[in-house]
């Protein structure tokens, strides 16, 4: 029976979108459970709607289809703007050192989920080029690695890739959103992380649930403007970059522009405590209706198309990734609050994308406190270091894969 499809404009999604976050926020107070474990209101309300537009489908009633990616690329590079924006120069002379542990951690990460994926694919007589496909493919590289690497695997004669790679980027994108927050609330309970006296000693770094800085409506409409230069300087940092055959992430590059917004409004000796925060709000913004629309418009129906021994292979992920992240990537970088939401930042992109990390981690951060350290690192080596050490992990792999198969 053919399914009639039914295209949601692009400002129908963003409606959706923001009804969406409403409902979310709306059932976290009402079950208190989803607050306590830190599940983001765009998360909670979008998983809902994706799962109406899943039965719509199932049902042969409609399929609805979403005219999103432009609108939602722009939030996404807002959001990194802001996250650059967020960063000063002590922030910077701090994250360096992280920045380095945490790109070793994430490949050696990748390299592990690959392992996995062909140790277990063979134990369980899956062909290894479709174990792979669950894997660092759309783990860690998401829905973008998963359809960028899935056709070499089908070159290579590894029939539905595709829709595997596909199906478990979905499945790595809904664990991701479920599980980070209520990961970041175990590590900070079972560390005593959030108690009054570390609170007293960050309170610097806390936003407005403990300064409480007012802000006003000039000050809102600055940092909308200065975000907006930031792209416009991300942009053509991109441009730069491409002229020189380099390719750089897009939202990267208008992080970069972030950081150069600050630096230049650094320089100035006025107080600019209620403009960052307002840079703060507007990337809050940003970053609830990318996410929420990300979610609202995901085909859970892939999800169909995967077996008992794919659900294997994707259920050891996540237990790889939860095992390193907390004996590892928490311990390794400090073992402290920043290291706690960045262990958090780590499962998310390592599950299912850069955005899943961030929502996640400011979801724990609503709950306790703002790391901003966190929210400069993750973005860098999700964002950015982590897809090119998993591209040429993956690349690697793949022979690997295909020597096993006796294809050279």
């Amino acid at each position: 029976m053919e399914t009639t499809s039914v295209t949601i404009s692009m400002f129908e999604t963003l409606g959706l979108a923001v009804i969406a976050i409403y409902f979310g926020d709306w059932l976290r107070h009402i079950f208190p459970i989803l607050r306590k474990y830190c599940l983001p209101a765009s998360v909670v309300g979008g998983t809902i709607f994706s799962i109406i537009s899943l039965l719509l489908y199932s049902t042969h009633i409609v399929e609805l289809k979403f005219d999103y990616q432009t609108i939602n690329q722009f939030f996404y590079c807002l959001f990194f703007a802001a996250c650059g924006s967020a960063a000063n120069v002590s922030l910077l002379k701090k994250g360096g050192k992280l920045i380095i542990i945490f790109a070793v951690l994430a490949a050696l990460l990748a390299i592990m989920q690959n392992i996995i994926s062909l140790g277990i694919g063979d134990m369980m007589n899956v062909n290894p080029l479709i174990s792979l496909m669950t894997g660092s493919i759309p783990m860690t590289g998401g829905h973008g690695n998963a359809a960028s690497f899935a056709p070499l695997a089908e070159e290579a004669g590894a029939i539905g890739a595709m829709e595997v790679a596909i199906a478990s980027a979905t499945f790595g994108l809904i664990v991701g959103c479920v599980l980070g927050g209520p990961f970041g609330n175990f590590i900070i309970k079972r560390h005593k992380l959030d108690t009054s006296s570390i609170k007293q000693t960050l309170n610097e770094n806390l936003p407005t649930q403990a300064k409480r800085l007012y802000l006003n409506k000039s000050e809102v409409i600055n940092a909308v403007f200065l975000l907006c230069i930031a792209l416009g300087l991300g942009q053509v940092i991109n441009s730069i970059l491409k002229h020189y055959d380099v390719n750089f992430p897009i939202h990267v590059s208008c992080m970069f522009g972030g950081i150069i917004v600050r630096l230049l409004c650094d320089i100035s000796t006025k107080d600019h405590k209620t403009l960052y925060e307002a840079m703060d709000t507007v990337g809050e913004f940003a970053l609830g209706l990318f996410v929420s629309m990300s979610i609202i418009t995901m085909k859970l129906w892939h999800l169909s198309n995967l077996g008992l021994a794919l659900l294997c292979l994707l259920s050891a992920q996540v237990v790889l990734v939860l095992i390193f992240c907390y004996f590892l990537t928490f311990k390794l970088l400090g073992k402290n609050y920043d290291a706690a939401v960045m262990a958090v930042g780590h499962t998310g992109f390592s599950l299912g994308a850069v955005p899943v990390a961030m929502t996640t981690m400011q979801s724990v951060c609503k709950k306790y406190r703002y790391s901003s350290l966190a929210f400069f690192v993750v973005p860098v080596i999700g964002g950015f270091i982590s897809n090119i050490t998993n591209a040429v992990i993956i690349t690697q792999f793949l022979s690997i894969a295909k020597h096993m198969l006796g294809i050279s």
